[in-house]
């Protein structure tokens, strides 16, 4: 059962680690056992948006996940399950529809992809070198490795591409008159472009966060009711002994927030102060959809906004406590250095509680 549609079940799903939003079944982010990660960003194409509730882009990335081994094969789930149930329905927890197209980061230790969609087409660019981001626009080209069968006849019998040159996905799919929204975004990709061509060659778990934390490039939000609700970075290592860690804030605006690390062992030790409250007469399950609302903040979300108020309120104290904050960070980012170094090696029930005790440490800090 996804946010809005029941598809046929997998024989065998992976074990998942997800930040969503919690009225939905997907994901915005993850990763799963094998260290595969996929993230999404809505985008406004030329084909029109179904406002029939049909897959969200974030029911595409956890069944990227659940799904599949690698990043290929998680984008081997996604098409085929956009090409077979089409994407729609809104992605906003308001009664008035919010719809959009997605495009997708796909991750795994060896290889690094870039899905973009419109309506139920689709392109695909495997990413060989360097470093490579989206943000609310199509920006795949014409380097294009892999596509939907009929994505050029479409573009034909629509009259967007006349046949001749070389075809450009971004080019013939993209709206003529952007939203202002993706309008912003241009700036934003490319602000997000050149802080990661500055650091090209040695990118590291903190130049990643430094770059979600930025506010001048508009990657971090912070106003107008948009807020960068939840920020993950992920280290891959190549060497299979190796484990993937992953970072996550489990609360909003990165810049005000802890990264926390979080690794796939057996055993692991749930971490309820992050997981939102369920409801019995839940207004996004119920049709009409979303005619009340409900708070869905969990345990360290709400403990985190009342530090923020304080932070607000008394300069001094907040600053101390920001400080406090990254010191934490800092102890989990050398724990994980050495581990990925291979200089300390903890024992698996370290490991299994270790997101669960920053959470902890971070919410003695907010008391």
């Amino acid at each position: 059962q996804c946010t809005y549609l029941e598809i046929e079940q997998a024989e065998r799903t992976h074990a998942v680690v997800l930040s969503r939003p919690a009225w939905l079944w997907g994901a915005e982010m993850g990763a799963n056992e094998h260290g595969v990660c996929v993230g999404n960003e809505g985008v406004w194409t030329r084909e029109p948006l179904g406002e029939d509730e049909a897959l969200l882009g974030m029911d595409l990335v956890r069944l990227g996940l659940e799904r599949g081994s690698s990043a290929r094969e998680a984008l081997e789930v996604i098409v085929a399950l956009l090409e077979r149930y089409g994407q729609g329905g809104s992605c906003k927890e308001e009664p008035v529809p919010f719809v959009y197209h997605n495009t997708f980061l796909l991750a795994d230790r060896a290889e690094a992809w870039v899905l973009e969609t419109a309506g139920r087409y689709w392109a695909a660019q495997r990413i060989r070198e360097g470093s490579r981001n989206i943000s609310n626009q199509l920006s795949i080209g014409r380097e294009i490795t892999a596509e939907h069968a009929g994505l050029r006849q479409r573009a034909c019998s629509q009259g967007w591409w006349n046949g001749d040159g070389e075809f450009s996905f971004a080019e013939v799919f993209s709206l003529t008159h952007q939203p202002a929204r993706m309008e912003a975004a241009k700036a934003r990709y490319r602000a997000g472009k050149e802080l990661l061509q500055q650091h090209a060659g040695h990118i590291t778990a903190e130049t990643f966060m430094a770059i979600l934390r930025d506010k001048a490039s508009g990657i971090c939000v912070d106003s107008e009711g948009f807020r960068t609700a939840g920020s993950m970075v992920s280290v891959l290592p190549r060497d299979p002994t190796l484990p993937c860690v992953h970072f996550f804030t489990a609360t909003p605006d990165p810049s005000r927030s802890v990264f926390k690390p979080f690794v796939f062992v057996a055993g692991l030790k749930p971490a309820p102060q992050v997981r939102s409250p369920t409801f019995r007469d839940d207004p996004a399950k119920k049709i009409p959809r979303f005619q009340s609302t409900v708070d869905r903040r969990h345990e360290l979300y709400r403990r985190h906004q009342a530090a923020l108020e304080l932070m607000e309120k008394d300069q001094e104290r907040g600053q101390k406590l920001l400080q406090t904050l990254r010191d934490l960070e800092k102890q989990g980012l050398e724990g994980m250095n050495a581990l990925l170094a291979g200089t300390v090696a903890p024992c698996p029930e370290e490991l299994a509680d270790l997101f669960f005790d920053c959470v902890e440490a971070e919410m003695k800090f907010y008391t």
